[in-house]
């Protein structure tokens, strides 16, 4: 099976894209085609997959890109089995193409809520452009296959379609957490908490434990942290590939999550706490009600109030002061990711459904 995916949205070093679900195509024998914005982040395509470059639709300008990517959906529509793409604005990219191949929209977020944490769209264009999204979301679904990224995301749907969650590969070891050190790993923006990440760093540094963030910053939180780490209270390592990424928390004393109270934070699964879990290091998060449903059912960690960086800060120098129960909530998160959220478990039935809806035999 010859499978296009395509981004122009997400960095090409995407962990659910190109870690989680092209690699278990890959493994799996088929041939890969990957379109993403290679030249614009910087990125080196895989020498498993082969590359396209196409621009980067980012904040207003996004037109190019969806222009680009049809351009090359039209092109390549007789040599591939099946189509993949990641970003709703890529729906403009093959709807009204004749004979084209199955094309599947891997659903990753709630796309009408995620305009509230879109400074360069203004207030007054978002009720139309969310009620735009919800018509877009029912023709892709009348026209297009679905995956969701999220159960939650299935009250939005007529019909049921394949879940396939945001896990994470869970290492046949871990080192057990240590104690000077938590880490923030994911996406850095205002309602992702790093004026809250910059606080407990001022916080800790008499107690002489580091904050560590590894991620994208977007353009608001860039100069925040700039100063941040030229003051001398965080390490911030910006991108860096998931596969790298993760074994930075090996040995840390605790994983933060420290999302704001925003309508698309409320019903998902924030995959950084299934990331520490599965790296055995203790969970600290804001009370989003999917992130507290798994820290509290496997006691994995401490949920602390929206906003708050004293209270981070405390559960922090908690965890540092209690060895025996910091080793036995990464234990705990680390089992239950084991058995719950590893990605090979998803995998199987992903490779699965794309097989079947190309009608190609495994």
């Amino acid at each position: 099976m010859h499978v296009l995916v395509m981004t122009v949205v997400h960095n090409p070093e995407d962990a659910r894209i190109l870690h989680r679900q092209i690699r278990a195509l890959v493994d799996a024998g088929h041939e890969v085609t990957y379109a993403a914005s290679f030249t614009a982040h910087g990125v080196v395509p895989r020498p498993w997959v082969t590359g396209v470059d196409l621009p980067r639709a980012a904040q207003r300008n996004r037109l190019s890109a969806v222009w680009a990517a049809r351009r090359l959906f039209k092109r390549m529509r007789d040599k591939v089995d099946v189509v993949l793409i990641h970003d709703p604005e890529l729906l403009f990219a093959v709807w009204g193409v004749r004979n084209r191949p199955p094309v599947v929209w891997d659903v990753h977020e709630d796309t009408p809520a995620t305009l509230s944490l879109k400074p360069w769209l203004p207030s007054l264009l978002r009720p139309p452009v969310r009620f735009l999204a919800r018509m877009l979301e029912g023709t892709a679904e009348r026209h297009l296959h679905l995956l969701l990224a999220e159960t939650a995301y299935a009250g939005r749907f007529k019909d049921a379609h394949l879940i396939v969650p945001n896990e994470t590969w869970v290492p046949d070891s871990v080192t057990p957490p240590g104690d000077d050190r938590v880490v923030y790993l994911g996406w850095l923006s205002r309602a992702r908490g790093v004026a809250e990440a910059v606080e407990v760093a001022k916080l800790l540094q008499p107690y002489r434990v580091a904050v560590e963030l590894i991620g994208y910053a977007d353009p608001q939180s860039r100069p925040v942290l700039n100063q941040a780490v030229t003051e001398g209270l965080l390490e911030w390592r910006d991108f860096m590939p998931n596969d790298e990424a993760l074994k930075r928390l090996d040995g840390a004393l605790a994983g933060l999550s420290l999302l704001h109270d925003e309508p698309n934070y409320r019903h998902s699964m924030p995959t950084k706490i299934v990331e520490y879990m599965a790296h055995g290091i203790p969970v600290i998060t804001t009370p989003s009600p999917r992130a507290v449903e798994l820290v509290e059912r496997y006691d994995s960690g401490i949920v602390v109030p929206w906003e708050d960086p004293k209270a981070v800060a405390q559960a922090v120098l908690t965890l540092r002061d209690d060895i025996r129960e910091r080793r036995a909530q990464g234990a705990r998160g680390y089992a239950a990711a084991r058995a719950n959220h590893h990605w090979p478990n998803s995998a199987k039935r992903f490779v699965s459904q794309l097989e079947s809806w190309a009608g190609v035999k495994p």
